[in-house]
């Protein structure tokens, strides 16, 4: 058999499917540029224990966790197709006094949702109650590592859980980091543009004008060619542009899953980045799947994917939360069609 058609035939195989394993190992079987698109969020350090080995998350330094994601995601770069994009979705931590141990839960003496609570030991290199970074540091080792580091998107959470903290804010925000294989790569403007606010209609209309302030060259400010107003006439009536490009602060509200899962992020998310990041009838990758949702939102949205998992348990959850799910929206189609 040639190697593409052992490409072909290797993508077929676990096309819509989920693979239970290590995701570095996993993912060394795959081929080379198979991968359209990939849509992640990989466990957080120090947040909860899986009961496995292998598990990544529970490393004893953040350098050991730090150095174990840049290895998968080497492989990810190496397995997306050459326009491919990865959104990578990832908090950050506290490191702890060492003073509590393991805080459990008398309700749920397992941990919350069947997992172990966080570590809560002092971390090497940090302070007590310091905010570790882990998000930007992961990012720029991984730039280093050749990817382009496009964007860091706020994913914004107004129903955010509570914390008992009272010396800081309570965090209300994740990192998505976009990044791309190469510098030229799939992403679809157009699908992620937004209505544009009235306040914004009027700045066009005001900055565009043949007497704002901008093209005052005596001002002391950098006269710019987006600031000069248009052969085609000033900003009015239907030469307003209607909308703009999707900004990168996204307010998406969890959402809740009575699954043995803990960290099930909402459908939304991983909607907008597949619609961004993928072609309908791409292959969208999770390497760390969990509870499914790229999964089964991905065939919502006519794309396909690919799970890799490496607990036995959330694989058999994931994969009867995506039937379970399509079935439901597919349903809910048909009766909407017989309306």
């Amino acid at each position: 058999m040639s190697a593409e058609k052992s490409k072909e035939a290797f993508i077929k195989e676990n096309t819509n499917k989920i693979i239970c394993g290590d995701a570095l190992e996993t993912l060394r079987k795959f081929p080379d540029e198979s991968i359209h698109c990939v849509i992640t969020s990989p466990p957080y350090y120090g947040l909860r224990d899986y009961h496995k080995e292998r598990q990544i998350g529970r490393e004893k330094t953040v350098e050991e966790y730090l150095e174990r994601l840049v290895a998968v995601f080497r492989e990810v770069k190496r397995v997306l197709k050459a326009d491919g994009t990865c959104f990578l979705v990832i908090g950050d931590s506290y490191a702890g006094t060492g003073s509590k141990g393991e805080q459990n839960d008398p309700k749920y003496p397992k941990g919350r949702n069947g997992q172990n609570s966080s570590i809560t030991q002092k971390v090497l290199g940090y302070k007590s109650k310091d905010l570790m970074g882990i998000p930007w540091r992961l990012a720029l080792l991984l730039r280093e590592d050749g990817w382009y580091l496009r964007s860091d998107i706020i994913w914004h959470k107004e129903n955010a859980m509570p914390e008992s903290c009272r010396d800081r804010p309570t965090r209300s925000y994740e990192h998505v980091f976009l990044l791309s294989k190469s510098p030229r790569y799939y992403y679809d403007y157009e699908a992620m543009a937004e209505p544009m606010k009235e306040v914004s209609k009027k700045r066009y209309v005001r900055g565009r004008s043949a007497n704002n302030k901008y093209l005052n060259k005596d001002a002391g400010i950098s006269v710019q060619k987006i600031n000069e107003a248009r052969r085609y006439g000033y900003y009015k009536g239907d030469n307003i542009p209607q909308f703009r490009n999707k900004r990168d602060i996204w307010t998406i509200n969890t959402t809740s899953f009575r699954g043995n899962h803990y960290a099930a992020f909402p459908p939304k998310l991983a909607e907008i980045c597949m619609i961004a990041g993928c072609p309908k009838g791409g292959i969208i990758l999770d390497p760390f799947v969990g509870s499914g949702t790229v999964g089964f939102v991905a065939l919502m949205q006519d794309r396909k994917y690919i799970g890799i998992e490496l607990n036995e348990e959330y694989c058999k959850l994931a994969m009867k939360r995506i039937e379970t799910e399509v079935k439901s929206l597919n349903e809910k189609a048909n009766e909407i069609q017989k309306e």
